[in-house]
C-alpha cells in the first residue's frame, strides 16, 4: 500500500522521525498501529491478579489526584 501525504503532513512526519532518530516510514507505521489496532492489556501475572481483574468493574471514569486529595474531598 502506498499513501500520498499532503506536503505539510509529510514535513511534520519527517521532522518527528528525525527527532526520534527513526525512518519516517517506521514512525508512520508506529503511529498507525497505536491509533488503529486495539491495545491488549498485559496478561495477569499470577492467580491472585487474575482473580482481582475478574471481579474488577470498569466505571469508565478516573478521578484526578487533586480530586482524591484531602482538600479535594471537601470541595
Amino acid at each position: 500500500m502506498s499513501i500520498t501525504l499532503p506536503p505539510q503532513l509529510e514535513s511534520a512526519l519527517v521532522e518527528q522521525a528525525r527527532r526520534r532518530g527513526v525512518a519516517p516510514e517506521a514512525l508512520a507505521v508506529e503511529v498507525l498501529r497505536r491509533h488503529l489496532l486495539p491495545q491488549s492489556p498485559p496478561a495477569p501475572i499470577d492467580e491472585w491478579e487474575r482473580r482481582l481483574l475478574a471481579i474488577a468493574t470498569d466505571c469508565g471514569v478516573s478521578l484526578s489526584n487533586e480530586a482524591l486529595s484531602s482538600e479535594g474531598l471537601y470541595e
